[in-house]
Protein backbone atom coordinates (compact mmCIF):
# COMPACT_ATOMS: atom_id res chain seq x y z
CA UNK A 1 0.00 0.00 0.00
CA UNK A 2 2.86 2.41 0.82
CA UNK A 3 4.35 1.80 -2.62
CA UNK A 4 1.00 2.51 -4.30
CA UNK A 5 0.59 5.68 -2.27
CA UNK A 6 4.08 6.86 -3.23
CA UNK A 7 3.31 6.18 -6.89
CA UNK A 8 0.08 8.19 -6.61
CA UNK A 9 1.88 11.18 -5.12
CA UNK A 10 4.71 11.07 -7.68
CA UNK A 11 2.20 10.73 -10.53
CA UNK A 12 0.26 13.74 -9.30
CA UNK A 13 3.39 15.89 -8.95
CA UNK A 14 4.60 14.99 -12.44
CA UNK A 15 1.16 15.64 -13.90
CA UNK A 16 0.92 19.06 -12.26
CA UNK A 17 4.33 19.99 -13.64
CA UNK A 18 3.77 18.82 -17.20
CA UNK A 19 0.09 18.52 -17.99
CA UNK A 20 -2.02 21.42 -19.22
CA UNK A 21 -4.44 22.91 -16.75
CA UNK A 22 -7.97 21.52 -16.82
CA UNK A 23 -10.13 24.60 -16.66
CA UNK A 24 -13.76 25.46 -17.16
CA UNK A 25 -14.91 25.67 -20.74
CA UNK A 26 -14.75 29.33 -21.61
CA UNK A 27 -17.01 31.69 -23.46
CA UNK A 28 -15.57 35.08 -24.30
CA UNK A 29 -17.97 37.60 -22.82
CA UNK A 30 -16.63 41.15 -23.27
CA UNK A 31 -18.37 42.76 -20.31
CA UNK A 32 -17.24 44.94 -17.46
CA UNK A 33 -16.60 43.62 -13.97
CA UNK A 34 -19.71 43.42 -11.82
CA UNK A 35 -20.57 45.73 -8.98
CA UNK A 36 -18.77 45.05 -5.70
CA UNK A 37 -20.54 47.71 -3.67
CA UNK A 38 -21.67 45.21 -1.03
CA UNK A 39 -19.91 42.40 0.80
CA UNK A 40 -23.05 41.21 2.52
CA UNK A 41 -23.60 37.47 1.87
CA UNK A 42 -26.37 36.93 -0.63
CA UNK A 43 -26.29 40.52 -1.92
CA UNK A 44 -27.00 40.71 -5.60
CA UNK A 45 -27.74 43.35 -8.15
CA UNK A 46 -30.93 43.48 -10.21
CA UNK A 47 -29.63 46.26 -12.41
CA UNK A 48 -29.63 45.26 -16.06
CA UNK A 49 -26.16 45.29 -17.59
CA UNK A 50 -24.43 44.79 -14.24
CA UNK A 51 -22.37 42.01 -15.83
CA UNK A 52 -19.40 40.13 -14.44
CA UNK A 53 -16.91 38.06 -16.37
CA UNK A 54 -16.54 34.78 -14.48
CA UNK A 55 -12.93 33.55 -14.83
CA UNK A 56 -12.22 29.79 -15.04
CA UNK A 57 -11.04 27.75 -12.07
CA UNK A 58 -8.12 25.35 -12.09
CA UNK A 59 -9.08 21.73 -11.48
CA UNK A 60 -7.17 21.66 -8.22
CA UNK A 61 -8.72 20.21 -5.05
CA UNK A 62 -6.90 22.68 -2.80
CA UNK A 63 -8.19 25.67 -4.79
CA UNK A 64 -11.73 24.31 -4.72
CA UNK A 65 -11.63 23.43 -1.02
CA UNK A 66 -10.36 26.89 -0.06
CA UNK A 67 -12.98 28.54 -2.25
CA UNK A 68 -15.86 26.47 -0.86
CA UNK A 69 -14.79 26.88 2.76
CA UNK A 70 -14.48 30.64 2.27
CA UNK A 71 -18.11 30.89 1.11
CA UNK A 72 -19.60 28.71 3.81
CA UNK A 73 -19.01 24.99 3.25
CA UNK A 74 -18.39 23.53 6.73
CA UNK A 75 -14.79 22.41 7.23
CA UNK A 76 -16.05 18.93 8.06
CA UNK A 77 -16.31 18.51 4.28
CA UNK A 78 -13.54 18.77 1.72
CA UNK A 79 -12.46 18.14 -1.86
CA UNK A 80 -10.15 15.26 -2.75
CA UNK A 81 -8.49 13.99 -5.88
CA UNK A 82 -8.81 10.74 -7.80
CA UNK A 83 -5.24 9.87 -8.80
CA UNK A 84 -6.26 7.11 -11.19
CA UNK A 85 -8.88 4.47 -11.88
CA UNK A 86 -6.88 1.48 -10.57
CA UNK A 87 -8.28 -0.12 -7.43
CA UNK A 88 -4.99 0.40 -5.55
CA UNK A 89 -5.36 4.14 -6.05
CA UNK A 90 -9.08 4.24 -5.30
CA UNK A 91 -8.34 2.68 -1.93
CA UNK A 92 -6.81 5.96 -0.72
CA UNK A 93 -9.94 8.03 -1.35
CA UNK A 94 -11.72 9.06 1.88
CA UNK A 95 -15.10 7.45 2.33
CA UNK A 96 -17.93 8.02 1.99
CA UNK A 97 -17.74 9.79 -1.36
CA UNK A 98 -20.65 12.25 -1.40
CA UNK A 99 -20.21 13.71 -4.87
CA UNK A 100 -17.94 13.49 -7.91
CA UNK A 101 -16.67 16.46 -9.91
CA UNK A 102 -15.19 15.73 -13.33
CA UNK A 103 -13.33 18.13 -15.60
CA UNK A 104 -12.83 17.05 -19.20
CA UNK A 105 -12.40 18.29 -22.73
CA UNK A 106 -15.51 17.73 -24.84
CA UNK A 107 -14.85 16.55 -28.39
CA UNK A 108 -18.37 16.55 -29.84
CA UNK A 109 -21.16 19.16 -29.96
CA UNK A 110 -24.39 18.76 -27.99
CA UNK A 111 -26.24 17.83 -31.17
CA UNK A 112 -24.24 14.59 -31.30
CA UNK A 113 -25.00 13.49 -27.73
CA UNK A 114 -26.86 10.24 -27.36
CA UNK A 115 -30.54 10.92 -26.66
CA UNK A 116 -30.29 9.52 -23.13
CA UNK A 117 -27.36 11.85 -22.41
CA UNK A 118 -29.12 15.12 -23.28
CA UNK A 119 -30.97 15.43 -19.97
CA UNK A 120 -34.58 16.46 -19.51
CA UNK A 121 -36.67 18.96 -17.52
CA UNK A 122 -38.77 15.92 -16.58
CA UNK A 123 -35.89 14.96 -14.29
CA UNK A 124 -35.85 18.18 -12.27
CA UNK A 125 -37.80 16.61 -9.42
CA UNK A 126 -35.63 13.49 -9.37
CA UNK A 127 -32.84 15.34 -7.59
CA UNK A 128 -32.87 17.70 -4.63
CA UNK A 129 -31.19 20.49 -6.59
CA UNK A 130 -30.51 21.41 -10.20
CA UNK A 131 -29.61 24.69 -11.85
CA UNK A 132 -28.97 25.73 -15.41
CA UNK A 133 -25.83 27.41 -16.69
CA UNK A 134 -25.90 30.39 -19.03
CA UNK A 135 -23.30 31.80 -21.39
CA UNK A 136 -22.55 34.43 -18.77
CA UNK A 137 -21.77 31.65 -16.28
CA UNK A 138 -19.87 29.48 -18.77
CA UNK A 139 -16.57 29.96 -16.94
CA UNK A 140 -18.31 29.20 -13.64
CA UNK A 141 -19.00 25.56 -14.49
CA UNK A 142 -16.50 24.44 -11.84
CA UNK A 143 -18.32 26.12 -8.98
CA UNK A 144 -21.70 25.12 -10.42
CA UNK A 145 -20.57 21.47 -10.39
CA UNK A 146 -19.63 21.91 -6.72
CA UNK A 147 -22.97 23.55 -5.94
CA UNK A 148 -24.73 20.59 -7.55
CA UNK A 149 -22.74 18.15 -5.39
CA UNK A 150 -23.21 20.10 -2.16
CA UNK A 151 -26.90 20.92 -2.54
CA UNK A 152 -27.71 17.28 -3.32
CA UNK A 153 -25.97 16.04 -0.16
CA UNK A 154 -28.38 15.70 2.78
CA UNK A 155 -25.46 15.75 5.25
CA UNK A 156 -24.56 19.38 4.51
CA UNK A 157 -26.12 22.08 6.71
CA UNK A 158 -25.27 25.60 5.54
CA UNK A 159 -25.18 28.72 7.70
CA UNK A 160 -27.51 31.29 6.05
CA UNK A 161 -25.16 34.09 7.10
CA UNK A 162 -22.51 32.80 4.65
CA UNK A 163 -22.39 33.44 0.92
CA UNK A 164 -23.28 29.87 0.00
CA UNK A 165 -25.93 29.53 2.70
CA UNK A 166 -27.54 32.85 1.81
CA UNK A 167 -27.65 31.88 -1.85
CA UNK A 168 -29.31 28.55 -1.06
CA UNK A 169 -31.86 30.16 1.26
CA UNK A 170 -32.74 32.80 -1.32
CA UNK A 171 -33.16 30.50 -4.33
CA UNK A 172 -34.27 27.18 -2.85
CA UNK A 173 -37.81 27.59 -4.20
CA UNK A 174 -36.63 29.03 -7.53
CA UNK A 175 -36.69 27.20 -10.86
CA UNK A 176 -33.37 25.96 -12.30
CA UNK A 177 -33.34 28.94 -14.66
CA UNK A 178 -34.06 31.42 -11.87
CA UNK A 179 -31.23 29.93 -9.80
CA UNK A 180 -28.90 30.51 -12.72
CA UNK A 181 -29.94 34.16 -13.00
CA UNK A 182 -29.56 34.68 -9.25
CA UNK A 183 -25.99 33.36 -9.33
CA UNK A 184 -25.14 35.63 -12.25
CA UNK A 185 -26.09 38.63 -10.10
CA UNK A 186 -24.66 37.52 -6.74
CA UNK A 187 -21.81 39.96 -6.08
CA UNK A 188 -20.59 38.14 -2.96
CA UNK A 189 -20.13 35.02 -5.09
CA UNK A 190 -18.44 37.09 -7.79
CA UNK A 191 -15.82 38.43 -5.38
CA UNK A 192 -15.03 35.00 -3.98
CA UNK A 193 -14.87 33.47 -7.45
CA UNK A 194 -12.49 36.10 -8.80
CA UNK A 195 -10.20 35.73 -5.77
CA UNK A 196 -9.85 31.97 -6.02
CA UNK A 197 -9.67 31.85 -9.82
CA UNK A 198 -6.40 33.78 -9.50
CA UNK A 199 -4.84 30.92 -7.51
CA UNK A 200 -2.93 27.91 -8.78
CA UNK A 201 -1.69 28.02 -12.38
CA UNK A 202 -4.80 29.60 -13.89
CA UNK A 203 -3.54 33.19 -14.05
CA UNK A 204 -1.99 32.69 -17.50
CA UNK A 205 -5.17 31.09 -18.81
CA UNK A 206 -7.34 33.93 -17.53
CA UNK A 207 -5.41 36.32 -19.78
CA UNK A 208 -6.24 34.26 -22.87
CA UNK A 209 -9.75 32.83 -22.65
CA UNK A 210 -9.34 30.95 -25.95
CA UNK A 211 -7.00 28.50 -24.20
CA UNK A 212 -9.78 27.29 -21.89
CA UNK A 213 -11.23 24.12 -23.38
CA UNK A 214 -12.50 22.06 -20.45
CA UNK A 215 -15.85 21.71 -18.72
CA UNK A 216 -16.90 20.59 -15.22
CA UNK A 217 -19.86 18.37 -14.37
CA UNK A 218 -20.99 16.56 -11.22
CA UNK A 219 -22.23 13.08 -10.40
CA UNK A 220 -24.46 12.38 -7.39
CA UNK A 221 -26.79 9.68 -6.09
CA UNK A 222 -30.44 10.66 -5.77
CA UNK A 223 -32.90 9.44 -3.14
CA UNK A 224 -33.73 6.38 -5.25
CA UNK A 225 -30.09 5.37 -5.42
CA UNK A 226 -29.73 6.31 -9.08
CA UNK A 227 -26.48 7.71 -10.41
CA UNK A 228 -27.25 11.16 -11.84
CA UNK A 229 -25.14 13.41 -14.06
CA UNK A 230 -25.64 17.12 -13.37
CA UNK A 231 -24.49 19.46 -16.14
CA UNK A 232 -26.10 22.89 -16.21
CA UNK A 233 -25.57 23.19 -19.97
CA UNK A 234 -27.93 20.27 -20.64
CA UNK A 235 -31.73 20.30 -20.72
CA UNK A 236 -31.88 18.81 -17.23
CA UNK A 237 -30.40 16.05 -15.04
CA UNK A 238 -29.32 12.84 -16.74
CA UNK A 239 -30.57 9.78 -14.85
CA UNK A 240 -28.01 7.06 -15.50
CA UNK A 241 -29.35 4.29 -13.29
CA UNK A 242 -28.33 2.02 -10.46
CA UNK A 243 -24.69 1.62 -9.47
CA UNK A 244 -25.00 -0.54 -6.36
CA UNK A 245 -24.65 2.56 -4.21
CA UNK A 246 -21.04 3.06 -5.34
CA UNK A 247 -20.92 6.65 -6.55
CA UNK A 248 -17.17 6.62 -7.17
CA UNK A 249 -16.99 3.54 -9.35
CA UNK A 250 -20.29 4.29 -11.04
CA UNK A 251 -18.95 7.69 -12.07
CA UNK A 252 -15.70 6.17 -13.30
CA UNK A 253 -17.66 3.72 -15.43
CA UNK A 254 -19.56 6.62 -17.02
CA UNK A 255 -16.38 8.58 -17.72
CA UNK A 256 -14.79 5.49 -19.29
CA UNK A 257 -17.87 5.15 -21.49
CA UNK A 258 -17.50 8.73 -22.71
CA UNK A 259 -13.85 8.05 -23.50
CA UNK A 260 -14.65 4.86 -25.41
CA UNK A 261 -17.32 6.64 -27.45
CA UNK A 262 -14.92 9.45 -28.32
CA UNK A 263 -17.05 12.09 -26.61
CA UNK A 264 -14.22 13.43 -24.44
CA UNK A 265 -10.44 13.44 -24.61
CA UNK A 266 -8.06 11.80 -22.15
CA UNK A 267 -7.23 15.25 -20.83
CA UNK A 268 -9.41 14.97 -17.75
CA UNK A 269 -9.36 15.06 -13.97
CA UNK A 270 -11.69 13.83 -11.25
CA UNK A 271 -12.27 15.22 -7.77
CA UNK A 272 -14.36 13.95 -4.87
CA UNK A 273 -16.65 15.78 -2.48
CA UNK A 274 -16.25 13.97 0.81
CA UNK A 275 -15.97 14.21 4.58
CA UNK A 276 -12.70 15.82 5.62
CA UNK A 277 -9.98 13.70 7.18
CA UNK A 278 -9.67 14.37 10.90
Amino acid sequence: INVAYAIAIITTLLRNMSAPNNNDKAAIIPTDEGSNDSTKPGFYSTKQGDDFRWPPLESNPDVFAQYLHSIGLPTTFSIGEVFGFDEDLLAFIPQPVLGIIVCYERLIPKSQYREQDKGSPDNYDKVAWYMHQSGTLDNACGIIACIHAIMNCPLVALDPSTTLGAYKQRVETFTPTERKTALEQDTAFQKAHKKHAARGQTAAVNSDQSKVKHHFIAYVLNNEGDLVELDGTKAGPVIIGKCDGDLLRGSIKEVKGKLERGEISESLSMMTFNLANE
